[in-house]
């Protein structure tokens, strides 16, 4: 199983302390040089422990591509990173929301993943903003961190629903509203 990312792919990122092999500032071309063992590491580090355990591991080879290099035993696989942001930002998907990056790497229309999946990113992550709005898209947009979290990558309709559409107290709002990329983000450490 392979999954190009594209460079500009626009998923929460992940940012920790710690991980002596990781560089601060490291980005995706930096994730890519180091060995399949400190990806493996990153990789699994996006999820609380009793996932990663058993998940599967992809990682980036020499041509740029993710490669599965461990299976899965529990349906989760892990990537050490999801954006070229600064940070490295591992995440951990069950098949659901593999399908849904997936789409969303591919440019496809809206997500084919026929039930919700869940997603988990551990070390934290970033997104874009302009004008007080988490959008898609980084031109003109900066970038804001955000804490450990996961999500529920499933159509979500704010209106219908009543959650807001941008990070707030609560810690639950739903990314990417009015899109079909909208998913539900929830500002909690899942370890």
């Amino acid at each position: 199983l392979t999954i190009l990312i594209a460079s500009t792919l626009l998923l929460p990122t992940i940012t920790t302390a710690g991980d002596s092999h990781l560089k601060k500032g490291a980005t995706v071309k930096d994730v890519k040089a180091m060995s399949e063992k400190d990806q493996t590491a990153l990789a699994l580090s996006a999820a609380p422990a009793h996932i990663s355990k058993d998940a599967g591991v992809m990682v980036f080879g020499a041509d740029g591509k993710l490669t599965e290099t461990r299976k899965s035993a529990n349906g989760f696989t892990c990537i050490p990173t999801v954006m070229n942001l600064p940070d490295p930002d591992p995440m951990c998907m069950d098949a659901a929301s593999q399908q849904w990056f997936t789409d969303i790497t591919n440019n496809a229309p809206k997500p084919t993943n026929t039930v919700p999946g869940i997603a988990y990113m551990v070390r934290g992550g970033s997104h874009f903003e302009k004008d007080g709005k988490v959008v898609m898209s980084g031109d003109g947009a900066k970038i804001v961190k955000e804490p450990a979290h996961w999500m529920v990558m499933w159509p979500f309709d704010a209106a219908a629903t009543k959650l807001p559409t941008t990070p707030n107290p609560s810690g639950t709002y739903i990314m990417f509203d009015g899109s079909p990329y909208a998913h539900l983000m929830v500002y909690q450490d899942p370890r």
